[in-house]
């Protein structure tokens, strides 16, 4: 059974549910809504919510639990020969897996037993299936009559919906709260795993990056550098190139289009320009692969510079013109929140409209400017398609522009494509990697956010 029908039909037991509820209200009115606490919309929002929310929490639950307690009932039907090593377990229950689905044509020499587990995996999620919609079915039931029967003329709907709407928000804010707090802690413990390999000194300071290490005993490889330094050196030199070029446009369209562009011009302009957040940014990777990266190439050659074929400065400038609508769009807001009447003072003096940017407006609106760059660079230092396709893997610790480099994202999602044990030091890296980014973005976001904050205390 799909989850989108089983959603569909929850949709279609609130909507009964919603009529029901109406319609007992409108009853007891006597025609008189006045005679009601509430609306009757309230009676029916009332009755559609203890209807489905009940319904979709049993499809969550079962879900949830579904697959583990099916799992737990095939490999207990398993000989020992299968479940004593794990990995001949895992294969085992890929292969029941594909028998069950009908996609085990080249298993067509499968051992009986594994036969005899697809089948009864089959049967087991049919009748998991029949049993989930009957569960569900009943529990919206349930609530349906629980609330219709406590419906009556001084019953205050409208107060026990928006009871029930808060504790669903505060539910969702939980929800999100836990999350952040679930990914930290795993970040922290795989990071902690990593530094009981790699010194945290080497590998804040070093001055070397080449993770490639040998996974098993009988494997030669190298031991590895893991000195984070050459990453960022590459993350900054490729945010600073982009934010050279998407402060100055970004400032100046919006100052354009807040102060000096007539209405429909602004109406146009900038519902176009904001497109660009909008764009894929893999589209961005291959436009500065195949377009930006070959031009500046050639043009390089022409003037008798050793460009390479991915560079620093191919997808900074793409990653600029990427972060455009993030500044521009922030700082045309905060500009069109400076009160008029400080405008008009200035007007008032004699100042003209350029004076009055640049000595009133600018400066009044300076905190939330900086608020908007601070995201902006935020959001450069987490890009990872771009720098993928248009500045290498190469971990050059270098400041010039025309050689390649790379940066924190890429590297992470290096180390964790294709095969990998995730006790070996090349593996955990990311995940340091990944704890050193998310401190220094949560910096910038927090340090961003109290400049807005200040900016719009003032102004309110």
């Amino acid at each position: 059974m799909s989850l989108t029908f089983l959603l569909l039909a929850i949709a279609l037991l609130c909507a009964l549910s919603f009529f029901f509820g109406r319609q007992r209200a409108v009853g007891l009115s006597g025609g008189r809504y006045s005679n009601l606490h509430s609306l009757p919309v309230h009676y029916g929002v009332y009755t559609a919510l203890w209807c489905g929310l009940p319904a979709l929490f049993i499809v969550m639950v079962w879900y949830g639990f579904q697959g583990t307690i099916i799992q737990a009932l095939i490999v207990a039907d398993l000989p020992d020969s299968l479940t004593s090593d794990p990995g001949q377990l895992s294969l085992a229950l890929n292969s029941i897996g594909l028998l069950s689905e009908g996609r085990g044509a080249h298993l067509a020499g499968a051992a009986p037993e594994l036969i005899d587990a697809g089948r009864r995996l089959a049967n087991l999620k049919s009748i998991a299936s029949g049993a989930l919609v009957v569960v569900m079915v009943c529990g919206a039931l349930l609530g349906l009559i629980f609330s219709y029967r406590k419906i009556t003329k001084d019953m205050r709907a409208r107060n026990n919906v928006e009871r029930i709407a808060r504790g669903l928000m505060m539910i969702c804010s939980a929800i999100a709260i836990l999350s952040t707090v679930g990914i930290v802690f795993s970040l922290m413990f795989e990071s902690l795993q990593f530094f009981t390999k790699i010194s945290p000194l080497d590998f804040l300071f070093g001055l070397e990056w080449s993770p490639q290490t040998a996974i098993r005993a009988d494997q030669v490889a190298s031991e590895g550098a893991f000195g984070m330094i050459p990453l960022f050196v590459g993350t900054l030199l490729i945010t600073f190139i982009a934010m050279c070029v998407a402060v100055p446009v970004g400032l100046f369209s919006a100052i354009y289009m807040g102060e000096y562009a007539s209405p429909k011009f602004r109406a146009v302009a900038k519902p176009a320009l904001e497109i660009l957040a909008g764009v894929p940014t893999v589209v961005y990777g291959f436009f500065a692969a195949l377009t930006v990266a070959p031009f500046i190439r050639n043009q390089g050659s022409l003037l008798g510079l050793d460009v390479s074929s991915e560079s620093a400065l191919a997808a900074g400038l793409v990653m600029g013109l990427m972060i455009i609508p993030f500044v521009s769009s922030l700082s045309d807001d905060v500009m069109s929140q400076v009160p008029q009447s400080l405008r008009d003072g200035s007007y008032g003096l004699g100042a003209t409209k350029s004076e009055t940017i640049r000595n009133v407006i600018f400066p009044a609106a300076l905190p939330g400017i900086v608020g908007a760059v601070l995201l902006a660079v935020s959001r450069a230092v987490g890009e990872t398609m771009i720098v993928v396709m248009a500045a290498g893997l190469a971990a050059n610790m270098t400041a010039n522009p025309l050689q390649a480099v790379t940066t924190v994202t890429v590297q992470i999602v290096t180390l964790l494509v294709g095969d990998q044990e995730f006790d070996s030091a090349k593996t955990l890296s990311a995940f340091a990697l990944g704890l050193v980014l998310f401190l220094v973005t949560l910096g910038l976001n927090v340090f961003a956010l109290k400049i807005v904050k200040k900016y719009r205390e003032k102004y309110d």
